[in-house]
């Protein structure tokens, strides 16, 4: 039995991971009454947590996501039971044939192998969360100091501006005037 086979039977329901008693009764080869009959017999072993029958709005939203060619009831005749990974293994010991241990082996690995995938997925999505954090904090940092290079820019041309304007001020000649030139030394005075 494939691990991406039983995967792909393993839903996500209430928040829990979950498996039908329709898929299981599949694997198990068995019918899905004969499943559920063993499960009623030895219903103390099957808290509330290990196993919960599908409500009305629950079974239309799954059966809206499945593909079927099949009828429209897809063959049910009341909701589905879900049944956790602690129930998935109860069932083995339920069920008890070698078919139903190495069912629940396998479906047990399928669910270790989900669950590794899940953490793996979330460690890589919070660091690619985190490195688009770093990267908009970059880029914002990256406008600022765009923005300040610019700021700065124009006050260094101005004051260019003012340097120069100050030294075409100071290469301006004066305009002579044409007065006479005081003499330069003592003044004697002629007797």
């Amino acid at each position: 039995m494939e691990p991406a086979t039983i995967q792909s039977l393993i839903y996500e329901i209430r928040g829990q991971r979950v498996m039908l008693d329709r898929d299981l009764a599949e694997l198990y080869q068995v019918t899905t009454s004969a499943l559920n009959q063993a499960v009623k017999r030895n219903i103390n072993r099957f808290p509330p947590d290990f196993m919960f029958q599908l409500t009305d709005a629950e079974t239309e939203n799954w059966k809206s996501q499945i593909v079927i060619t099949n009828s429209v009831n897809m063959g049910l005749r009341r909701n589905p039971y879900a049944f956790t990974e602690q129930g998935v293994s109860m069932l083995s010991a339920v069920l008890r044939s070698p078919i139903a241990v190495q069912t629940s082996i396998a479906i047990m690995r399928a669910f270790v192998a989900l669950r590794n995938y899940i953490t793996t997925t979330t460690t890589v999505t919070a660091e690619i969360d985190e490195l688009r954090a770093k990267f908009a904090l970059l880029e914002r940092a990256n406008e600022d100091n765009t923005a300040a290079i610019n700021d700065l820019s124009e006050d260094i041309r101005r004051e260019l501006d003012d340097i120069y304007m100050a030294i075409a001020a100071l290469s301006v000649k004066p305009a002579k005037t044409e007065q006479p030139r005081q003499r330069i030394g003592y003044n004697v005075e002629e007797k």
